[in-house]
């Protein structure tokens, strides 16, 4: 088996039992506020201003809000001076804290200076023009990293691997992470008066590896004199960062109370995307996998869990083992979630008319059929 599988397959059960710890105890205890940017990556910058320095300002601010005012959580900074941290150490300084939100704090930027506004992104596979060139502006930074091509070639979007994280974390952590996000857009706009951008889904690497709700912030844009006059005021990042206050405090209280989570803030007539824009389309079938081997494997119980409905497909020089089988994605969600009870790192993989295709295919094909 090739390395980045064994690395997928720890990821799938690291994501499996923080989650279910979540569950279980249902505290926000630990929170990891991450200031983008720092030391020799300015981050988006205009003249003497420059994104790192805003964004360990506000990254200040908040973790202080918080242990001010709100009891028994624990704050933690990925940089609290102007240091370069990687990436990859950023969301593992999350995961090695077990932490339970990771919030990633930053500042826009356009070609265009009339751009302005907040927007805050979570982990997704959205497509769009304009959530493309954020992840391009965020992801940018690995290009001054060390050895970056061994450190994140397991980041490809194109390749089955990856897809499979994507799903898995979506499905694990996307509603907590719209939770926050859409909060967060709904105090910069009604109590800190930014014009609201929205709440959008992009590959971005700082949360692609965070084992718990996680959200970036962009605040403003340091290309628009107004925003940029307002971020680097102090007054500007105390409201920045009450606002991002009183949105975990909403959330916070939410989580503990058992709320569900789902959203009516964000920009006006916007909703969170979830499984309930899928449509039904009889020709995409998903499936739970989980076995793969490069012989035959008997289709017995015995030989796989327990579970009596085994199908074989071939598929990269090795024979793969599903159980379960629905044209409805919520469905095979539920599958999946039983199946994992006996194997942490099934997941599920889809197929169009017996054609394996990624999973992001099929959901994008449902999502515009329903439209």
């Amino acid at each position: 088996m090739k390395i980045h599988l064994i690395i997928t397959s720890i990821l799938f059960s690291s994501l499996l039992l923080h989650n279910d710890l979540q569950a279980q105890k249902q505290k926000i205890k630990t929170v990891v506020i991450d200031a983008g940017h720092g030391g020799k990556d300015p981050g988006a910058n205009h003249g003497k201003y420059k994104e790192k320095n805003i964004t360990l300002a506000i990254a200040l601010k908040l973790g202080k809000y918080i242990k001010q005012n709100i009891k028994g959580v624990k704050i933690i900074y990925t940089r609290k001076t102007d240091k370069f941290i990687e990436l990859y150490r950023r969301s593992e300084i999350a995961n090695q804290n077990k932490a339970d939100l990771f919030i990633s704090i930053h500042v826009n930027s356009s070609k265009s200076k009339k751009a302005k506004g907040t927007s805050c992104f979570v982990m997704g596979l959205d497509k769009a023009k304009e959530n493309l060139e954020v992840s391009k502006l965020e992801n940018s930074v690995i290009l001054t990293e060390k050895n970056y091509k061994k450190k994140y070639k397991g980041f490809d979007p194109n390749s089955e691997e990856t897809d499979i994280i994507f799903s898995l974390y979506q499905t694990a952590f996307l509603e907590q992470s719209l939770s926050i996000a859409y909060a967060i857009q709904n105090q910069f706009e009604k109590r800190a008066s930014r014009k609201n951008r929205g709440v959008r889904q992009a590959e971005l690497m700082v949360l692609w590896n965070c084992t718990m709700p996680a959200v970036l912030v962009e605040t403003g844009f340091i290309s628009n004199t107004e925003e940029r006059q307002y971020l680097s005021s102090d007054y500007g990042q105390s409201i920045i960062a009450s606002a991002i206050y009183r949105a975990f405090k909403g959330y916070k209280k939410k989580v503990e109370s058992g709320g569900t989570f789902h959203q009516n803030g964000g920009k006006a007539g916007q909703t969170p995307p979830t499984t309930s824009t899928l449509r039904i389309d009889k020709s995409i079938v998903f499936k739970v996998q989980i076995a793969a081997s490069p012989n035959k494997i008997k289709k017995t119980p015995r030989n796989f869990y327990g579970f009596k409905d085994i199908n074989e497909y071939f598929y990269k020089n090795r024979y793969r083992y599903t159980t379960g089988k629905t044209s409805d994605f919520e469905a095979i969600l539920e599958i999946q979630k039983k199946v994992r009870k006996k194997v942490p790192d099934a997941y599920v993989v889809a197929f169009k008319k017996g054609k394996k295709i990624p999973v992001k295919q099929a959901l994008a094909i449902l999502r515009k059929k329903k439209k």
